[in-house]
């Protein structure tokens, strides 16, 4: 079996669960911006949770398949319709050769993800990740895929369950979590103040690197210089102009900027789906908490 790329999209690309390990040699994890909508493409077919899927951002790749094979959507609602007919999201769906996949408009979301029941060709790995620093798809592309078999076409009432649970996750308006980092103590205490109740604002310069937010300017105390130290998805930091920017996936190693803190794991995917411009506010929590709700969630996919 294969998929074929016959239209490049914005910003696509093959994503696991990344390459961890390396940042001491300068090599970012990478990975999904959003886990959760990745896995459950991938529960849904019966995958393992971390098998390779497609990430997709609008105006997204235009696919064609070769041979028949199941395919799932999840994520943002990029209205993706098949030879013109709207398909389901969250739901397996039978593809046969020459089908063509595209999407109409985007809907809901940022990031939609495509997984595919077969294991991709092996000899695209590289550091045990199919994730390979800013490649994206180009038109032409052709992914090999080894056919196995699906157990069960259909999503059982576990699956609906978990459907509902993921998307009131992803898509709601509660505040964003994160626990105070190094530089907190640094910002004044009229900056923190703002931060704590202003509503921010994702800059449309944002991407998989990082996502810039608008707001009113914050300071620290006093200037300060910081050694350069290990940075992750979901840090925040602090620029020379005021601003706070949000790594993302595609983030730097290491950064000397002020760490104001690290958003909690499992908010992560909720902001990977605010679109440009999108609003939202911060608030803190602490450790303990963000381990519990990880726990949480990691235990809806378990079965």
């Amino acid at each position: 079996m294969s998929i074929k790329i016959i239209k490049k999209g914005l910003s696509d690309r093959i994503v696991d669960q990344g390459r961890f390990g390396f940042q001491d040699l300068g090599i970012q994890p990478s990975g999904p911006m959003d886990f959760l909508s990745a896995q459950l493409a991938n529960i849904i077919l019966g995958n393992a949770l971390n098998h390779p899927v497609f990430e997709l951002h609008f105006p997204a790749s235009t696919f064609e398949f070769q041979e028949p094979m199941h395919i799932c959507i999840s994520g943002a609602n990029f209205v993706p319709v098949i030879n013109e007919k709207s398909i389901a999201l969250n739901t397996p769906i039978q593809v046969y050769p020459q089908d063509q996949l595209s999407f109409l408009q985007p809907l809901e979301g940022r990031s939609a993800y495509m997984a595919f029941k077969g294991e991709l060709d092996e000899n695209k790995k590289w550091l045990n990740s199919y994730t390979s620093f800013q490649t994206t798809l180009k038109k032409e592309d052709h992914f090999s895929i080894k056919p196995v078999s699906l157990c069960d076409g259909l999503v059982n009432s576990v699956e609906h369950d978990l459907v509902q649970q993921v998307q009131k996750t992803l898509f709601n308006e509660h505040e964003i979590r994160f626990i105070p980092g190094p530089a907190w103590n640094d910002l004044t205490p009229v900056s923190i103040q703002v931060l704590m109740h202003q509503s921010f604002t994702i800059d449309a310069k944002s991407n998989r690197m990082g996502f810039l937010l608008e707001g009113t300017p914050i300071h620290l105390t006093e200037p300060k210089q910081y050694v350069s130290s290990a940075v992750t998805m979901g840090t925040l930091q602090l620029l020379p102009n005021g601003q706070i920017i949000v790594l993302m996936a595609d983030h730097q190693t290491i950064g000397g900027y002020a760490n104001l803190g690290q958003i909690i794991l499992v908010d992560l995917p909720r902001l990977a789906q605010l679109n440009n411009h999108s609003h939202f506010k911060l608030s803190i929590t602490n450790v303990q908490t963000a381990h519990q709700l990880y726990r949480s969630i990691q235990s809806w996919f378990i079965h």
